[in-house]
């Protein structure tokens, strides 16, 4: 058939994948979003990020785009990566699928590199799938290739158009900056693609930073568009404050035209549906898992500008870690029953190197607490750091109440917290360090079905540590528990000192 205009300008890509055949039989027709996006990757953009709800045809796009890549690309390197090899295969699939059921794909060529060395028979598939080697091969030598999302495997790769799926499920952004600085080896470009992840990954931050530093953005409805020189983001969600149960406004951030308002509906009502799912990869909004401890909505409904009141003494909540986790101090008030106030968090980070945290910071950060609110009584597990202890009670003079992390305690802790933070009578200054460890924490359910807070992995030596730390929060729960039983007995102290 013939061609139209060159190749990597979009009447040239909708000419030649015309030819490809989707698995219900249909030639494949990119629909106006997904060919906005290509027009930015023929732009050459060197980062190109679409970020979009699940079911909108991100796996067929870049399958047919990687195909045209080594279609034209000479020497072509398409590697693929996820964050497991069954993730990525799907993308092989996609395209093996493409070549298998495509003649044109499939169909016999001269090899010049055949030629080249000598062989007799020089007529190959244009393209070749290697399902064992998860690979495709171009007859002129072009390659896609699935790889393991792991920076070190990726290391040895220079993409000449590499694919990152679901990039939020990544470990962390390694590889993608393994690849991203080995562009200009061969003018190269990464097609990244994804639905939004959890806040506070560092997929999340980066997205936003994206979005806030990009020189040229636009914004229609449900699209967003921010370019900068070197990335272009095309995001599809649900607006800020949109609401979710509302089919028509799931539906303009779900832009393929075969999902419709019905089978919008009929997903959100499936029994397997939870909302923290449907948020997340049908409204494509940054959403904790289902098991977190304590919602946004009900944190940020605590946060107030209200601070505690210099020279007011305080409880200090105090959880000790030295090597992996943190140290976490958190000032506390109880101006009356019903109007309890953390003050900022103050949140101490060990070497994480198999040294442990210097115990002269954490005496120093007590002492400037104690500087500006005098501290009258620490809660501690004090078998954790019984010199500690003893140095608070002898330097500051303040009471230590040892409460240990058992699950009785625990989960006394949980009630009482979860009961005043839904009551409204918790508040908090919104700092960054208690915010991160309150919104990292899962309700861990017990045997007899308390709940008490829980990390949300039980593991310490992994990626993104920062995300699994609930130290504050633990600091702030057992300091709010003890205060409620033992303040009435401390009140005349307090008065009188």
């Amino acid at each position: 058939m013939r061609r139209a205009s060159q190749p990597f300008s979009l009447p040239h890509f909708r000419a030649w994948v015309s030819d490809l055949i989707l698995d219900m039989g249909e030639s494949w027709h990119p629909e106006p979003f997904q060919e906005a996006f290509v027009e930015d990757v023929f732009s050459g953009c060197p980062e190109c990020w679409l970020v979009i709800p699940e079911g909108n045809g991100k796996t067929t796009l870049v399958a047919g785009l990687a195909l045209y890549h080594c279609e034209h690309r000479p020497y072509a390197a398409v590697p693929v990566a996820a964050s497991s090899r069954e993730q990525a295969e799907l993308i092989y699939r996609q395209a093996e699928g493409f070549v298998l059921r495509s003649a044109r794909l499939y169909e016999s060529v001269h090899s010049p590199i055949q030629a080249a060395k000598g062989k007799r028979k020089t007529d190959v598939p244009r393209f070749l799938c290697l399902e064992g080697y998860r690979r495709i091969n171009h007859h002129e030598g072009g390659r896609i290739q699935v790889f393991a999302a792991d920076d070190r495997t990726g290391d040895g790769v220079i993409p000449t158009m590499g694919v990152l799926d679901e990039l939020h499920r990544h470990r962390n952004l390694a590889l993608y900056r393994t690849w991203s600085g080995k562009l200009l080896k061969r003018q190269g470009q990464i097609v990244a693609i994804s639905t939004a992840g959890e806040p506070g990954s560092e997929f999340e931050t980066t997205r936003e930073r994206i979005r806030q530093e990009s020189a040229e953005t636009e914004q229609r409805g449900s699209f967003l568009r921010a370019r900068s020189s070197r990335l272009v983001l095309h995001e599809w969600a649900v607006p800020e404050g949109g609401d979710v149960e509302d089919m028509a406004v799931v539906k303009a951030a779900n832009p393929l035209t075969s999902i419709s308002l019905e089978a919008l509906a009929e997903k959100r009502a499936s029994s397997t549906m939870t909302l923290g799912h449907w948020r997340r990869f049908v409204c494509n909004l940054p959403t904790r898992a289902d098991d977190a401890a304590i919602t946004e909505a009900e944190w940020f409904a605590a946060r107030t500008e209200e601070v505690i009141p210099a020279g007011v003494p305080v409880w200090v909540g105090l959880d000790v870690a030295w090597k992996w986790d943190t140290t976490a101090l958190v000032p506390f008030w109880m101006a009356d029953d019903e109007h309890r106030m953390f003050g900022p968090a103050i949140v101490l980070v060990p070497p994480r190197d198999g040294n442990s945290l210097d115990p002269y910071k954490v005496e120093a950060a007590i002492l400037e607490l104690h500087a500006r609110n005098p501290i009258h009584t620490v809660v501690m597990d004090v078998s954790r750091a019984e010199q500690l202890g003893s140095w608070i009670e002898e330097t500051v003079g303040a009471v230590v109440i040892d409460r240990q992390q058992t699950n009785p305690l625990a989960v006394e802790d949980y009630d009482k917290f979860m009961e005043a933070l839904r009551s409204g009578w918790l508040k908090h200054s919104g700092d960054v360090g208690l915010t991160a460890h309150a919104l990292n924490a899962v309700a861990r359910i017990l045997p007899f079905g308390d709940a008490r807070f829980e990390r949300p992995s039980q593991s310490r030596l992994g990626q993104e540590q920062e995300r699994r730390v609930i130290d504050a929060l633990t600091a702030a729960a057992m300091v709010h528990a003890t205060a409620l039983i033992v303040e009435p007995q401390l009140e005349p102290m307090i008065a009188w000192a």
